[in-house]
């Protein structure tokens, strides 16, 4: 007898299966545990065509003697494989939990000629390139010369983004070491109103004012920040009547 392609499903895969006639149920079972991870003990199995949606293949009287060239093996139908195990005893595949993390040494990674390292190494890209600290310290400079020609200063009334909702004071200039990548003076601007990313604290670092739950803090390129005569906004100055 030829093999009939199956659709074989149960709840951890789905995938496409070449499946014997001839095979006994027993038989059947024990070839699909590695694929369902479910025990033959345990397996629930139902044969859906498109004709009949539910043809009960599994429990039956013998396994051994009951073959599967006598239910209606159509190309590309549905075996459906159900575990009967209550579900605290049912292994969860989709958890990483007790799951050991492969890590390779740093030492074995460096050695690596295919890894995305040799190949910045290949193209002297990142620190390996040799001009790498004449870059930082040029892009360092042209902040600090941004900072300048705006005339940014602590204490100074600015608005972020020509946001006239988002108006505040500068509280600090300098660099944020939290800031992955951020070389180079950052802005930081308490707003006045609680519209920013933070309390004038990144993680375990506080750059201005004491610990709050109003966020009014927020850091910022010197391009986002305009200093200038920028008071507090009013809500009621537009309004004719109350």
């Amino acid at each position: 007898m030829a093999d009939v392609p199956l659709h074989v499903i149960s709840d951890y895969s789905s995938s496409e299966r070449r499946i014997t006639p001839s095979w006994s149920i027993a038989q059947l079972k024990t070839k699909l545990e590695p694929i369902t991870g479910i025990p033959p003990s345990c397996q629930t199995i139902t044969l859906k065509t498109p004709t009949n949606p539910a043809i009960p293949i599994v429990p039956v009287t013998d396994e051994e003697s009951t073959f599967l060239f006598s239910f209606p093996l159509l190309p590309y139908a549905e075996l459906h494989v159900a575990d009967s195990r209550p579900p605290s005893a049912r292994p969860n595949f989709s958890s990483s939990v007790g799951v050991d993390k492969f890590v390779l040494p740093e030492e074995e990674y460096e050695k690596k000629t295919d890894s995305v390292l040799a190949w910045k190494k290949a193209q002297k890209l990142g620190r390996f390139d040799p001009d790498a600290p004449s870059h930082e310290q040029a892009k360092i400079a042209a902040i600090a010369q941004e900072v300048e020609s705006r005339g940014i200063a602590v204490g100074k009334r600015c608005r972020v983004g020509q946001d006239d909702t988002r108006r505040g004071v500068v509280r600090y200039v300098g660099e944020v070491k939290e800031i992955p990548g951020g070389i180079g003076a950052w802005i930081g601007i308490e707003l006045d109103e609680p519209v920013g990313k933070n309390d004038g604290s990144i993680g375990e670092s506080r750059y201005w004012g004491e610990p709050s739950e109003l966020k009014r803090g927020v850091f910022v390129r010197p391009e986002r920040a305009e200093v200038g005569d920028f008071p507090v906004m009013d809500d009621l100055e537009d309004m004719e009547e109350i």
